[in-house]
């Protein structure tokens, strides 16, 4: 057999292999399409009372110097820091200092005629009436904000207790639609898990009663409850 017929035997098999494989790859498409798949989600809500709380005290002041502006800034944030300090407890009253700030003053004519400044004290923690109470001594500093949320132990309980309920109802529901298709069971094949951040409702406060009673009267606040949810979404092979 002579070079010439070699090379045309192995271009025809060459062109019969590239055939049956184009056959073979549109009677049977890799990766193989899924049969009997279901997409599911369920999902399962926990209500819970919020255990932490943030008060935030600020003032303003302003000058045509910068730097005397700086001082009564200054004066003002130590004596609260003084105050609420007496009374710190990790965890139950925390204290930080929030922003600080000096901007300066423009006339019409775009020229500097004097100076704004603002600073903020932030009290925090479980401990609500001890904080309430403190906020309310700081005379240097007024109510500016009062925000509630979970703490990170109550949020994690929470999280889980949701998760679980969640769980449970997607399983029952894999079942039950495994049933109804006629299934005897299903295998999971993937799944996620997604927590929303806990929705609040406003929180309840009264500023100015508080201020017009007594000087020093605790401020009144009171806390809400927060929605966690869990989603579980994913899909399951019926079998």
């Amino acid at each position: 057999m002579t070079t010439k017929s070699v090379s045309r035997l192995v271009g025809a098999g060459l062109l019969a292999l590239a055939a049956s494989g184009s056959a073979w790859a549109q009677a049977a498409p890799w990766p193989p399409v899924p049969e009997n798949v279901v997409q599911l989600s369920a999902s399962s809500s926990v209500e819970v009372q919020q255990d932490l709380i943030a008060i935030t005290l600020g003032t303003t002041r302003d000058g045509t110097d910068a730097t005397g502006v700086q001082a009564q800034l200054k004066a003002a944030l130590d004596a609260a820091l003084t105050e609420a300090r007496r009374s710190a407890q990790p965890g139950q009253l925390e204290v930080r200092t929030g922003n600080f700030n000096l901007r300066p003053r423009y006339a019409k004519d775009g020229k500097i005629n004097g100076w704004v400044g603002t600073t903020e004290l932030v009290l925090e923690g479980r401990d609500i009436a001890r904080i309430g109470t403190v906020a309310g001594k700081i005379q240097t500093l007024t109510l500016s904000g009062v925000a509630f949320n979970l703490s990170r132990e109550q949020r994690s309980k929470v999280e889980a207790e949701a998760q679980a309920a969640a769980i449970a109802q997607f399983r029952a529901k894999a079942g039950e639609v495994a049933r109804q298709f006629g299934f005897g069971g299903y295998t999971l094949r993937e799944v996620s898990l997604n927590a929303t951040d806990p929705v609040s409702p406003h929180p309840k406060f009264m500023v100015m009663a508080a201020r017009s009673e007594a000087a020093d009267a605790p401020v009144p606040a009171e806390a809400g409850k927060s929605t966690v949810t869990v989603t579980v979404s994913g899909s399951v092979q019926l079998k």
